[in-house]
């Protein structure tokens, strides 16, 4: 929770507020780089695809590179900065970031493009797993909900702007500039940080768990080499029973890695909280249900409505708008509701627009619009709330590695949504034409297949999402107990 002890009115509190919205503005223009970063990406897929004609293999792992690394190494950032510092891991995190998309745009090939989103991947773990705790420990407790509504907000910003940057850059500039793009705004953000975060000097000298998370790391890669090769060649392939064998075995090699570790990753003792459990499940299924969203509409409208990628881009903008216009909304109505109730009400939109989205499939353009804008606006209202609640519940000292967890879970369902539902949706198409569902372009008699692998996504999508709001209605914290009654006092005699 934030720790800034001061009195609503002071002077002390005046100053320590307009340091913390400096602050909000300096996280929030990391939000805003990754965001964007991501979201064009997924409107101009096909692009990049089509420009090194890479298979649906690989196709995949352009995406998949970047979230992997992401995903494995957020604890182990978030463990990092608590030992070098949080300002000065946040800072190496662009400089990587911005590095990275600078050679993205000169790859040869799609091997060391691939390569290049893994590094961009590594810096955004390191800008991920510290933006959230510096605005917790910037913000007074009364205002932490409308700063993180704030600064939630900017990532919708960013997915807003993102997704028709990507079809315009892709349509006119080619796809280099797809991740060029990102240099100079990383360079802002970089210049920016420097001259306005405080240093810090950590007392936490506990070791990193490298074996659990080396686990973790493994873990994930299996998974995803499995579904991915699901999606590619069929269940059939050898490499699916393979992987989830392995992963199966991993799971309880996890379990003795960190009950052995000095400091582990996956800390038990920091989650036996009911409320944080269901919460962090709640996260889970939310990003699994919502987090493909905008990658399946942009898909859909270039391989099923044979449009180009700027008309796709703008296609999906309902929405990344749902989630501008909510997140900061729900971060000031949070105040007087509480972060449970938005937390839920959020769950349950986001449920609404899957509902459209499922039922609607080939419907006019108006109603898959309104699915999408239901679902960004329960996105945005349920991060703000979800990620205002688990903050205001941790202990000071275990906010790093805690929040980097919370994001690992979250990440997980980012990770596992992109894979499992592009393996469902190319389930429906013949082996031979998986490959051009991703390039955009699909022979007319192939469209009615895929009609009902995007039918068949929503609907897992949407189970999953009812599942997650059952979660989030479940996070309520247990009521204080009540104070115990003074003794009676002795009768008279």
């Amino acid at each position: 929770m934030a720790v800034v002890p001061l009195e609503p009115g002071s002077p002390e509190y005046a100053q320590a507020l307009r340091y913390a919205w400096k602050v909000c503005s300096v996280t929030s223009l990391g939000l805003v780089l990754i965001g964007i970063s991501g979201s064009t990406l997924n409107v101009a897929l096909p692009s990049v695809v089509r420009h090194f004609q890479a298979g649906p293999l690989a196709a995949n792992w352009v995406l998949l590179a970047f979230l992997l690394v992401n995903t494995a190494t957020l604890v182990f950032f978030g463990r990092v900065a608590d030992l070098l510092g949080r300002r000065e891991v946040y800072l190496v995190g662009f400089v990587l970031f911005t590095a990275a998309s600078l050679l993205a745009g000169l790859a040869p090939n799609v091997g060391l493009l691939i390569a290049l989103r893994a590094v961009q991947g590594l810096g955004a773990a390191m800008i991920l797993a510290n933006g959230t705790v510096i605005i917790t420990d910037a913000f007074p407790a009364d205002r932490l909900s409308l700063g993180m509504g704030v600064y939630l907000g900017t990532f919708s910003v960013a997915q807003l702007a993102g997704p028709t940057l990507g079809g315009l850059i892709a349509h006119t500039l080619g796809w280099q500039w797809i991740f060029w793009i990102n240099v100079p705004a990383g360079l802002i953000a970089l210049s920016w940080g420097a001259a306005t975060l405080r240093a810090t000097t950590s007392r936490d000298r506990q070791p990193m768990d490298l074996a659990g998370n080396f686990v973790i790391f493994v873990a994930l890669s299996v998974a995803l080499v499995a579904l991915t090769e699901a999606g590619a060649s069929g269940l059939g392939s050898p490499i699916v029973p393979v992987g989830g064998a392995v992963v199966l075995v991993l799971l309880p090699v996890l379990v003795l890695v960190e009950r052995r570790a000095a400091s582990p990753v996956l800390n038990g003792a920091l989650f036996g909280a009911r409320m944080l459990v269901f919460a962090n499940a709640a996260s889970f299924c939310n990003a699994l249900a919502r987090s493909s969203l905008i990658l399946l509409a942009g898909l859909y409208f270039q391989a099923a409505r044979g449009v180009d990628a700027l008309t796709a881009g703008l296609g999906v903008l309902p929405m990344p708008v749902g989630m501008a216009l909510a997140a900061p909304i729900a971060g000031a109505l949070g105040r007087r509701f509480g972060a449970y109730v938005i937390s839920v009400a959020g769950s349950l939109l986001g449920c609404a627009g899957l509902l459209v989205l499922t039922a609607g499939t080939g419907a006019p353009y108006p109603v898959i619009a309104a699915g999408l804008f239901l679902a960004g606006c329960g996105s945005g209202t349920f991060l703000t709330g979800n990620t205002t609640q688990v903050m205001e519940a941790l202990p000071p000292g275990g906010l790093g590695v805690v929040n980097g967890f919370r994001l690992m879970i979250m990440n997980v369902g980012i990770v596992l949504s992109v894979g499992s539902t592009l393996s469902l949706l190319t389930s429906s198409v013949s082996a031979e034409l998986r490959g051009r569902v991703y390039q955009g372009l699909l022979p007319p008699g192939a469209i009615g297949q895929l009609m009902g692998g995007f039918r068949l996504t929503y609907a897992v999508l949407l189970g999953v999402c009812l599942l997650g709001a059952l979660f989030a209605v479940l996070a309520r914290s247990s009521p204080p107990a009540p104070a115990a009654s003074p003794p009676a006092p002795p009768p008279r005699s």
